[in-house]
């Protein structure tokens, strides 16, 4: 199953994204310029060889809800993330109020 779902923060809309596999879960909450997602990303893939792309993206682990992915501490970021000034250890929310 997929659920999408927009969702407000800070009075901006963002779609969040869950996707039932079997014995895990995707999740994402993204806008038209970046996302944070679950353990399922790979930032390195992201800086390393998909560096021209640009994506501004982060990662938060062992989260099983949206809820629990907007509250949680990013693991990791891309590069172009952090030139915004989204690090390691922001908390989801935060990370994307600062996408817009």
């Amino acid at each position: 199953m997929i659920d999408l779902s927009p969702i407000e923060l800070g009075g901006h809309t963002f779609l969040a994204v869950t996707v039932l596999l079997p014995k895990t879960t995707l999740l994402a909450v993204a806008n038209d310029k970046g996302y944070i997602m679950c353990g399922a990303l790979d930032v390195s893939l992201l800086n390393d060889r998909l560096k021209d792309r640009k994506i501004i993206a982060g990662r938060a682990v062992g989260v099983k809800t949206i809820q629990q992915l907007l509250d949680a501490p990013l693991e990791s970021v891309t590069l172009e993330a952090e030139s915004l000034g989204i690090h390691k250890g922001m908390i989801g929310t935060e990370a994307l109020l600062k996408m817009i």
